[in-house]
């Protein structure tokens, strides 16, 4: 085990045995209740380019709350739980841990999901069991960490995706919650025993088998939408079609994923959200309260259609009522001047490579294929590859290399340091590699660990290095092409172009001046700000407080 990956399971064990303080205070005049909305595959240039049909949560957020325009993630790795764990720690990746949604677990070569954790159980909202998820690997302590410690608050966080939801809520929490694909709401012990009375009493009463046999129309008419809806190059799943309408059918074996990769599970999300304010009273107590709510369905839609389609459009059109609903409940219950909400996203996403001119990898296979030809010649004696039964999900595996995930390559026990010393197979490698279309670089690991990669002029080596981890990341890291992706899917992100990192960032509620700002900002700014309205501090902070925006910042116990 490494010196870093040392100093991270000692920093979680210290975060897993923190408790609330005694006699917690909350911060005198600060609101009672923080909200953290993010918006999954959400590109910054939507809430413009879309904006004639916004009429409720995002045309508020955007005109009564302080809109940063200028936000971008400044790291490699833009994916689900990277983002998610950037906004709630106020730091990226090379300090929070979760680099990527899975990554190769170098002692046995497989792939393990940023959150799986067989050590714990399932807690489900309906018949479900099994191995759960944790945040066992998450280093950091989150933004809902330090309210639940330090303030006394409640920890709620809800969505479709266990790493999103663990994201938001970090170490601990009252109700995190997220969907299993077999068709359920679970959480897992790693947060309670048994489920939220008042969720389970939610999801009790409202079956979201109710939408079988019903289909996803679109919302408006069609001359509303930008773009044609009948584009070849789309790639729906599932049975889908490229145009609507999009059937859910009765077949649980398609119902589940059709249901989630459509507007009303967004909607359902909001409802439960609701049912956690009303039934926890969310915001009444005297310590200061979470709630995150990650919407998922845009990021499955945009996968699968692209961001110039008319079901990301409809997605975003559904979900622009939905927020307002929301904000419309916090108003009615927790009071416009007891809660105080931002807005961001986990990541962008790139455009359908074929609609934009750019390359296509469907699989890490070519990777594979390159670096084993490569050294075939000159690292003859392979080590030893393990047949399985099940080749794990992101990981294609060769006679050298253990598996791609994302931008990371990692080789075999070994491979990596004979290379290391062997100038002449490593150019082989890196020759190699530069011959694949797609990739228009290749990093190595060891060059990315250090203080003076993290802040190098070369912007591609600094967002690199601020995604990796010792010990995590990959011995490689692949750079690709612009508007280059290495995927089935229609569209993808995990780059560090514009389109996947630049994201939203908004702030609302009291104390807050409205306005656009062309700051430059991150998500993980949302944390740091948050913080300091309560008088926290987030430690080993990357993001920066934006005091600018806050009329009246409360500091002090």
């Amino acid at each position: 085990m490494t010196r870093r990956l040392v100093t991270i399971v000692a920093v979680l064990a210290a975060l897993t045995a923190i408790e609330p303080a005694a006699g917690v205070v909350r911060a005198q005049g600060a609101p009672k209740l923080v909200v953290l909305l993010m918006v999954d595959q959400m590109r910054a240039d939507y809430l413009d380019r879309y904006a004639a049909n916004y009429a409720h949560g995002l045309k508020r957020l955007t005109t009564s709350g302080a809109y940063f325009t200028n936000a971008a993630l400044p790291y490699m790795n833009t994916v689900t739980c990277a983002g998610h764990a950037t906004a709630a720690t106020g730091t990226f990746p090379y300090q929070h841990g979760l680099i990527m949604n899975a990554w190769v677990n170098r002692d046995v070569e497989l792939s393990e999901t940023c959150t799986e954790d067989p050590s714990v159980s399932i807690v489900g909202y309906g018949p479900l069991k099994g191995a759960g998820d944790s945040p066992k690997r998450l280093i950091r302590p989150t933004l809902a960490d330090l309210l639940r410690t330090e303030r006394g608050g409640r920890v709620v966080s809800l969505s479709l995706k266990a790493r999103s939801s663990i994201g938001m809520a970090g170490h601990g929490g009252d109700a995190v919650i997220w969907f299993d694909d077999r068709g359920g709401f679970v959480s897992s012990t790693a947060f309670a025993k048994v489920p939220e009375p008042s969720i389970l009493a939610f999801v009790k009463a409202h079956p979201i088998e109710k939408a079988k046999g019903t289909e996803w129309t679109r919302t408006l008419p069609p001359s509303r939408y930008q773009y044609d809806d009948d584009i070849a190059t789309e790639r729906p799943t599932l049975g889908w079609g490229v145009t609507f309408p999009h059937p859910f059918g009765t077949d649980d074996a398609t119902f589940y994923g059709r249901w989630q990769q459509s507007p009303l599970s967004d909607e359902y999300l909001e409802q439960m959200a609701e049912a956690a304010i009303d039934g926890m009273h969310l915001g009444s107590s005297s310590g200061t309260d979470f709630l995150g709510i990650s919407f998922s369905t845009l990021d499955l839609v945009g996968h699968l259609f692209g961001p110039r389609s008319h079901e990301v459009q409809d997605v975003l059109v559904r979900l622009d009522a939905t927020i307002g609903r929301l904000l419309d409940h916090l108003d009615a219950h927790v009071g416009r001047d007891n809660y105080l909400l931002a807005l961001s996203a986990d990541h962008g996403v790139s455009d359908i490579p074929e609609q934009v001119g750019g390359a296509r990898m469907s699989s890490a296979e070519p990777v594979v294929r390159v670096i084993d030809e490569a050294l075939r010649g000159v690292l003859p004696d392979s080590p030893a590859r393990e047949i399985r039964d099940v080749i794990r999900p992101f990981t294609g595996d060769g006679l050298y290399v253990a598996g791609v995930t994302n931008s990371d390559v990692y080789f075999r026990a070994g491979v990596y340091n004979r290379l290391k010393k062997d100038d002449k197979a490593m150019t082989a490698v890196l020759d190699a590699l530069s011959q694949v279309p797609a990739i228009a670089r290749v990093l190595r690991g060891e060059t990315l660990t250090n203080a003076a990669a993290r802040a190098s002029s070369d912007p591609v080596v600094r967002a690199a290095a601020l995604s990796y981890v010792e010990g995590r990341s990959g011995d490689l890291v692949l750079v690709l092409n612009e508007n280059a992706v290495m995927s089935t899917s229609a569209a993808n992100h995990g780059t560090s172009y514009d389109y996947d990192q630049q994201i939203p960032v908004v702030f609302l509620g009291p104390g807050i001046r409205p306005g656009h700002y062309d700051t430059p900002a991150s998500s993980a700014d949302i944390a740091v700000t948050l913080a300091a309205r309560f008088g926290l501090t987030i430690p080993n902070a990357d993001g920066h407080g934006q005091t600018a925006i806050m009329s009246g910042l409360v500091s002090g116990r």
